[in-house]
């Protein structure tokens, strides 16, 4: 007698789905919580070279890395960023460990993120995330004297 037939284990969403055909949920769920891309930003304007700082957004909660008001964080931060399939590619500020840029360039999650380690804490326990090195917008002062050397 034969074995029975092993099905293949079925690929997670992000290997079956382009960015544009994600749901909803979907897309919300490949935010790793970082908060790298919160962090306040200053450019070039001659070599539209960016530089980070490690200022947080004043909806940034720099604890647990999480926007306090995300549904509506365009009503008090209007020149937030709201990530789309279409925008992705465009954005050369988004940190090279984003999910969304990884995954719009072809490349795979990397291994700390939660949805392939299923440890929503791994983010800031190997240090990719902003808890511990960003401070509150309302404590920083001029943004030129809190430029980084991170994220890469």
């Amino acid at each position: 007698m034969s074995a029975p037939a092993v099905e293949p284990e079925e690929l997670p969403f992000w290997k079956q789905k382009s960015l544009a055909e994600m749901s909803a949920s979907e897309w919300e769920s490949l935010c790793d919580g970082c908060g790298l891309c919160c962090l306040e930003k200053l450019e070039d304007v001659d070599t539209g070279a960016v530089s980070y700082t490690n200022v947080a957004c004043r909806l940034l909660d720099v604890g647990t890395c999480r926007c306090t008001r995300y549904a509506e964080r365009k009503r008090y931060v209007p020149n937030c960023e709201r990530l789309t399939a279409i925008n992705i590619g465009t954005l050369s500020w988004l940190p090279s460990t984003c999910a969304y840029k990884l995954l719009a360039a072809g490349k795979d999650l990397l291994w700390w993120h939660h949805l392939v380690s299923g440890d929503p804490s791994l983010v800031h326990r190997v240090g990719v995330s902003v808890r511990g090195r960003a401070i509150p917008e309302s404590k920083a002062g001029p943004l030129e004297h809190h430029v980084v050397d991170w994220p890469k």
